[in-house]
């Protein structure tokens, strides 16, 4: 074989580093296909809360507006709002062309009769609803500054109502990127939804497996059994441990103690709120993967979270209870192992003060009433500015209380004024986190820590394989993508 002459001998190499980044750039853009598989601890359809509904949730349903990480709030499947007479009324504008998973069309009387049922299992900040062309109206006799935030909440996402005559039809019919397939009480199956506004997600099935203990699954991410496990606070650290792939988005859930008997004195509940020892909880029970706090918002929100002490104080906590004997108390928490192991810890702490404490089960079946002195709950945080995401903490413990502004220093008013009842006691800032199997690709956390399945691709190995891509430049080309879906 002749040797190859200067010019040929660099054309050549030029052409072979030119394959070489073809091929490269195939292996690295996102591709289509493939049936990602997830595990949870819960049922997404039937448990009243929780991570994996609310994931669920996003992936079958919009809502008007959508919470994002990097902008805050942004539009849905309204594409642009405005408001009047001091946020007292607000116009949000449909997205056209806009399909339910059913095929019928987004319309604003589908928006306002979802709306409405919404209305009827939670409280609103609107007064009336109703449709204007192509827009609907919300109005109120209180000003709603914080009302985009609101409506990208989880309980007011956008769902069309199953036929009356067709009652095996699915409980979710959405216009979100996945469309439900069948539901069973083990699992739960997603298909893409070609006609997702948003356009095709790259995953064409997502099954979600419901296990008593995500732990035991642990092993399924290396054998490839399965993509991506949900994991609690308090394993993320024996997870890393293992030699996991974990992704965490800190400071997304409250853990805070309820004080659910309005017959317990001012002075008492003052008395509690010192009492409790936030620091063996972050880290024993939650392995120091928590952040000590003792306001409603962290500081990464609010950036005056430091104003707010979370000293134990024993001495002036038996000071306040003063001669006070105080009555046998109950404290509710759901039966998972960290959160009954930090109930304990906390009735021990209220023991050191003479309170005596009976830890007892958190009653979760729906319009059900805890009637427990104490609930020990997890509340979610990640919900746009400082005053929009304190509205929706106070809305999750049962109080409609409008912050009337999105300044910063009216929300410090309003959580300061709020704390001081003692009706309510941070303790713990919840990260959550999410093992990933190796084949999952471009996975990256909402603010509130879910994963964005819709936009995460699956590893192709066919596309992977250097020699298809050095064949020729043909072969070499990436896959058409949807630009919607693009990183």
């Amino acid at each position: 074989m002749l040797p190859l002459s200067a010019p040929r001998r660099f054309l050549a190499l030029l052409l072979a580093a030119t394959l070489t980044t073809l091929s490269a750039h195939a292996r690295t853009r996102p591709h289509y296909g493939g049936n990602l598989r997830v595990s949870v601890e819960s049922d997404p359809l039937h448990t009243p809360d929780g991570p994996a509904l609310h994931l669920v949730l996003h992936l079958v349903l919009d809502g008007l507006t959508a919470s994002s990480a990097q902008s805050g709030i942004e539009p849905a499947l309204a594409l642009r709002w405005t408001s009047e007479n001091n946020d007292h009324r607000w116009q949000f504008w449909l997205r056209p062309a806009v399909l339910f998973h059913d095929g019928s069309p987004l319309t604003g009387l589908a928006v306002v009769n979802s709306l409405n049922q919404s209305c009827r299992l939670t409280a609103c900040s609107w007064s009336s609803l109703h449709v204007v062309g192509q827009s609907v109206v919300f109005t109120s006799d209180s000003p709603m500054p914080n009302l985009p935030a609101v409506l990208a909440r989880p309980e007011f996402l956008i769902r069309q109502a199953p036929p009356a005559d067709n009652p095996t039809a699915s409980p979710l019919i959405g216009t979100g990127p996945y469309r439900v397939r069948e539901s069973t009480p083990t699992a739960l199956h997603l298909q893409a939804n070609d006609d997702s506004w948003q356009g095709r997600p790259f995953a064409d099935d997502l099954e979600f497996s419901i296990h008593k203990s995500n732990r035991d699954t642990w092993p399924d991410l290396s054998q490839g059994k399965t993509d991506l496990v949900e994991i609690p606070p308090s394993e993320i650290r024996a997870a890393r441990q293992q030699q996991l792939r974990v992704s965490v988005q800190p400071a997304v859930t409250l853990l805070a103690l309820q004080v659910n008997n309005p017959a317990l004195p001012p002075q008492l509940r003052a008395a509690i709120a010192l009492t409790v020892d936030r620091a063996a909880l972050q880290q024993v029970i939650f392995q120091k993967q928590a952040e000590i706090t003792a306001s409603l918002l962290p500081a990464s929100l609010s950036g005056y979270s430091f104003l707010f002490p979370a000293e134990r104080d024993l001495s002036r906590a038996q000071a306040l209870r003063g001669g006070l004997t105080p009555p046998p108390l109950t404290l509710a928490a759901d039966s998972s192992a960290p959160m009954q192991l930090a109930a304990q810890r906390l009735a021990l702490n209220l023991h050191d003060a003479g309170f005596s404490v009976k830890v007892v089960p958190l009653i979760t079946a729906t319009n059900a009433t805890q009637r427990a002195d104490l609930v020990l709950r997890t509340l979610p945080v990640a919900a746009g500015s400082p005053a929009a995401t304190l509205e929706w903490l106070l809305h999750n413990l049962g109080l409609n209380t409008p912050v009337p502004s999105t300044e910063p220093a009216i929300a410090f008013k309003a959580e300061h004024d709020f704390l001081a009842q003692h009706n309510v006691i941070p303790l713990l800032f919840l990260p959550r986190a999410w093992a990933v199997s190796s084949r999952l690709r471009d996975l990256h956390l909402d603010s509130d820590g879910l994963p964005d399945l819709a936009d995460a691709d699956l590893a192709n190995a066919s596309l992977a394989n250097a020699s298809l891509a050095n064949a020729s430049l043909a072969n070499a080309a990436p896959a058409p993508l949807n630009p919607e879906r693009a990183p």
